[in-house]
């Protein structure tokens, strides 16, 4: 009978986030085994690499934003406003700049792995369809006359956030989550506007 785990892999992956967050792509695994407190021997045995890390790490992120998200669309009165709080709360572990830098100079690393990039591209594909039930809900209930539609809407404000934080990152005044809430703002007060088409098919 195999003996139970006793460490878990939310332990190690949740020192990974942390050493990746302090070290960016520079990190070893060794760095990650003290954080969890572990032999590096441990991370080998399951995980195999760090690719294997990496792979097992963005996997982990994308079912918990797909779970975080799912549950904040259940749980809110005013779709518009949860759109900018969710999507707030997605980058809000960036909000320390060097922090953000570490774990962009990361994403640059991992764009360059097939296998990562692809996970990365599912990333963002499951957080632009986890908002789009806000957004389905705010304009059925008609507060955003003039948004394109939805799966557009969803792509907009995801890239938004995104480019936001990278931003930030270079040139990181106020905090992120602030800049974040005044730019989807700022979209978002626009899309509750309808756009009056005239005859020839131009907004006055």
């Amino acid at each position: 009978m195999a003996r139970p785990r006793t460490i878990t892999d939310e332990r190690m992956l949740t020192a990974a986030g942390t050493v990746i967050a302090r070290l960016g792509p520079a990190f070893t695994l060794a760095d990650v085994a003290t954080e969890a407190q572990i032999a590096t021997g441990t991370l080998v045995q399951r995980f195999g690499s760090k690719h294997g890390l990496l792979v097992a790490l963005i996997t982990a992120a994308i079912a918990s934003m797909q779970r975080d998200m799912r549950a904040a669309v259940a749980a809110v009165d005013d779709p518009v406003a949860a759109v900018t709080q969710t999507l707030s709360e997605r980058f809000a572990p960036l909000d320390d700049p060097t922090t953000a830098a570490s774990n962009l100079t990361q994403l640059a690393f991992d764009l360059a792995d097939d296998d990562l990039r692809a996970l990365m591209a599912e990333f963002y594909t499951v957080m632009e369809v986890e908002l789009r039930p806000l957004l389905r809900r705010a304009v059925a209930a008609g507060a955003l006359p003039g948004a394109p539609p939805v799966p557009v809407a969803a792509r907009i404000l995801t890239a938004l956030a995104d480019g936001t934080a990278l931003h930030w990152a270079a040139r990181p005044d106020d905090s992120l989550c602030a800049r974040l809430r005044a730019d989807l703002a700022a979209v978002l007060t626009g899309w509750r506007h309808a756009l009056h088409i005239n005859e020839e098919g131009r907004t006055p």
